[in-house]
Formats: C-alpha cells, sequence, structure tokens
C-alpha cells in the first residue's frame, strides 16, 4: 500500500471558545468575576500553548518510535479501539473523521483496517507523530491541522460515513455546541456520531487514592453541577516527568449537559453506555469510568 499524508495548516491563533468562563485551581482560590474576564483569553492561549510544547517527545516516551508503535498496531489493529469498534460497524471502505485524534493511532488502526482516514485536531506535535506514525505502518492518512471548531468551509464536506472523538476531550471546550456542530456538519444523512469520555462521576464528583482495588479509596470531592474552569496538569505530562509542562484549563461537564448539546445541534442518540473501569473488574467497581455514546445524523 502506498503510503501518503496530507497536512492542511493554518497559521492563525487557534482556540476552542471565545466565551467567558470563571476558573477555579483544585485547592486554591475561585476568581471574582472581574478575574475571570481576565482569564478568558490567558485560557484558551495557555492550553494551545500546552498542546503544542512536547507532544511528540511525550508519545516517544509513551509509545516508543513511530517504527515501534507502528509494528504494535499492525499486529492487531481492532485492539486500538476497544469499544468503539461494535459502536463503528464495518469499517472498510468507510469515510472516517477522528475530531481532536491527537497522535492518530486510531487513524492508523483504521488505515490498516481499510477506512479511509482524516485526523483534526490543532497541535503540530500530535500531527508530526501521526504522519510518521503512517508511513510507518505503510498507509495513508489525511491530517487536517485546524481548530476543530474553526473548519475552513471546504472540509464541512457532509460526506462521512463516521465521525468520532474519544477520551479527554469534551473537558478544553467551553461550550459543546460547535464541537457537536462541527460532528454534525462533516456527516452525511443518517452518518454516524461516536463519543467516548471520562464518565464526570469519576472526574468531576469523586476523588479516587490508592494504586490497588484492596486500598483504593473514594470520596466526593466536587460539585456535579459546577460550570467552572479548573486549572490541570496536561493529560501528557506523565510522560515527560523531567521537563516543565503548561498547566491546561478545563470545563468538566455532566452528562445531562453533555446529552441535551448533541441533541440540540440535531443528533438522534441511539444509545449511551456507561462503562465501569476496562482494565481490571474489581478496581473502582461499582463506579462507571466512561461513557459512550452513538449518535446518528437524521
Amino acid at each position: 500500500m502506498s503510503t501518503k499524508a496530507s497536512v492542511i495548516a493554518k497559521s492563525e491563533k487557534l482556540c476552542y471558545s471565545r466565551q467567558k468562563i470563571g476558573l477555579r485551581k483544585d485547592g486554591g482560590r475561585i476568581m471574582n468575576e472581574t478575574m475571570k474576564e481576565q482569564t478568558a483569553e490567558i485560557c484558551k492561549e495557555e492550553n494551545e500553548v500546552a498542546w503544542n510544547q512536547l507532544t511528540y517527545e511525550a508519545w516517544i516516551h509513551k509509545f516508543g518510535t513511530c517504527e515501534q508503535a507502528a509494528a504494535k498496531i499492525q499486529k492487531n489493529p481492532e485492539k486500538m479501539l476497544q469499544v468503539l469498534l461494535p459502536k463503528f460497524g464495518e469499517v472498510k471502505g468507510k469515510k472516517i473523521a477522528n475530531l481532536m485524534g491527537s497522535n492518530g493511532t486510531k487513524a492508523v488502526a483504521l488505515a490498516l483496517m481499510g477506512a479511509q482516514t482524516t485526523v483534526m485536531d490543532f497541535s503540530e506535535g500530535n500531527c508530526r507523530y501521526a504522519l510518521e506514525l503512517a508511513k510507518e505502518a505503510g498507509v495513508s492518512i489525511r491530517y487536517v491541522l485546524e481548530n476543530i471548531v474553526e473548519l475552513p468551509e471546504e472540509e464541512l464536506t457532509g460526506d462521512y460515513d463516521l465521525v468520532f472523538a474519544e477520551i479527554g476531550i469534551l473537558h478544553y471546550f467551553t461550550d459543546l455546541h460547535p464541537l457537536f456542530t462541527t460532528a454534525y456538519q462533516l456527516l452525511k444523512k443518517d452518518g454516524i456520531f461516536v463519543l467516548r469520555d471520562f464518565h464526570p462521576v469519576s472526574n468531576k464528583l469523586i476523588t479516587s487514592r490508592g494504586t490497588t482495588a484492596k486500598i483504593r479509596k473514594h470520596k466526593v470531592t466536587g460539585d456535579y453541577f459546577s460550570t467552572e474552569l479548573v486549572e490541570s496538569e496536561i493529560s501528557y505530562a506523565k510522560y515527560m516527568p523531567d521537563s516543565e509542562t503548561k498547566k491546561v484549563y478545563l470545563r468538566k461537564w455532566n452528562l445531562g449537559e453533555i446529552i441535551t448539546a448533541m441533541a440540540e445541534v440535531g443528533f438522534h442518540i441511539e444509545s449511551l453506555d456507561e462503562e465501569p473501569n476496562m482494565s481490571c473488574e474489581q478496581y473502582d467497581k461499582g463506579i462507571p469510568k466512561t461513557f459512550t455514546i452513538k449518535a446518528t445524523k437524521r
């Protein structure tokens, strides 16, 4: 199979929202209204800088070189898709977009299964890793280096069979409607949108401590209905322990807000699955860790 990957790049500033929301730092102060407004622009810029800082190096630390990672994916591409694949159905020959597809591991796995895959993400480090990964795997993917809620008109083709976004996505948006509108506009009629992310009970309401099931403890420390932004470590920071990484600012959503926003842009909700800890049956037993929503464009 020939190797090819295209990049569509813009030099404009990338940001996720212009909405002015408050900021809360865990264990710290709550900002007043004036401070909230001053934080709005900083929030957008800081998230962009953080995701363009050390992402390529972080994926090397996590997955190994692109050659090593590609060899692993080639052995079992279906494994990379976990619970998503049953929601996708047959992917061979399908046109698929991965919104905020990061390092391209899912897109490469889908390409190996015969799909025509496009990743849409604004991180140059992610893009570099994804394209090198595709090359080493001997497949073709397309990488659109853009803010997904500000895609150029020529990208909103309305002919994708499937659009998906997964794990650690929603909390970067202060308004979910632009994200879901993008997914809706990309899809053809009866196209499928699959969203998988962290369950708000686990990442918004409770705090879990302890490294084994025996000593694991859970405590309600959050506010399920909070609309504030929270300062946090960027997700790849754990793979770069010796480097100073930027902070990011997160808006954590509850399930009602997520499903309502999807319905308001026109999606028909087909299913909502709430999932336990998938790595161990006894670990965090009885607590939802992730969720998966399947919706269609009618």
